[in-house]
């Protein structure tokens, strides 16, 4: 079923401030840079109850998010700007037709750290535990549990994937063997995701260009098991090429490197789709 997404660029940046919403739905979501938090002061709606995301990048082999609920955005992030280096844009969500509670916007905290922990996609340093489910009337959690569906659609919608779990379908799986690699993986229009289980090559060739980067994500997302080096999670690379070189420790063609289980190349594969 198709949907309809009304989005206002503010400063018409489609980078800059902006809010969005779905049609015949409450929630609505305001993007707003770091660079631009005097535009809190001219909307009433972001000094209620909210529900936000902070998001940004670090040093490290993932982005960078904070999950946090609010009784005033705007005064919450006061606190926010002096103390978090890391972040360079809020999402915030607030209901558009009516104000949320204190206890709302708590249950949306508790749903989105624990999805956000689950699909592993950002790192969320200042939200290690997963905070306590608030009591809420059943009509009400439902209605909550509703609104953050469309969170998580607006979020996905200008690209930050922080709550999504792909599940890939078995015709779709895609393998690479060699030199005592032996992974597999699926690809979308997310990228290339490499699935958790799959054995990588320990040592780079030296002539790897991003041999630092490869490291890092080894020491993060694998362990090794019987000398053995295993995933153990999911990682999407924005490439079937970038997938295969950190599976395979070379520079390598993803796009022919990874076959489906009748041994048709990826290249093969979505190229017939054309035709």
């Amino acid at each position: 079923m198709g949907k309809t997404v009304t989005t206002y660029l503010i400063d018409g940046d489609p980078k800059g401030t902006q809010y969005a919403f779905i049609s015949n739905k409450i929630c609505q979501m305001f993007v707003v840079p770091r660079s631009n938090l005097s535009y809190l002061n001219t909307q009433e709606k972001l000094q209620k109850p909210a529900f936000y995301i902070l998001l940004g990048e670090d040093e490290s082999t993932k982005p960078q998010a904070y999950i946090g609920e609010t009784e005033n955005f705007k005064e919450r992030v006061k606190d926010h700007d002096s103390k978090k280096a890391f972040w360079q844009k809020a999402l915030i969500f607030v209901s558009k037709d009516a104000d949320m509670t204190k206890v709302d916007v708590q249950y949306l905290e508790h749903k989105a750290i624990a999805e956000a922990k689950k699909a592993n996609a950002f790192i969320l340093s200042d939200n290690k535990q997963i905070p306590k489910a608030p009591n809420l009337p059943e009509h009400q959690q439902d209605s909550m549990d509703e609104f953050f569906e469309d969170v998580k659609f607006l979020a996905s919608f200008i690209g930050c994937n922080i709550f999504e779990i792909s599940q890939p379908k078995e015709e779709h799986l895609f393998y690479t063997k060699g030199r005592g690699c032996n992974a597999k993986g699926y690809y979308n229009a997310s990228g290339f995701t490499v699935l958790k289980g799959s054995i990588i090559i320990k040592n780079s060739v030296p002539s790897l260009n991003w041999k630092e980067k490869r490291e890092s994500l080894i020491n993060e997302y694998t362990s090794t098991h019987n000398n053995v080096l295993t995933l153990d999670t999911d990682i999407t690379f924005p490439s079937p090429s970038t997938a295969a070189i950190f599976c395979m420790g070379r520079n390598t063609n993803g796009w022919q490197k990874w076959k489906d289980k009748d041994g048709n190349t990826l290249d093969t594969v979505y190229r017939k789709q054309l035709e």
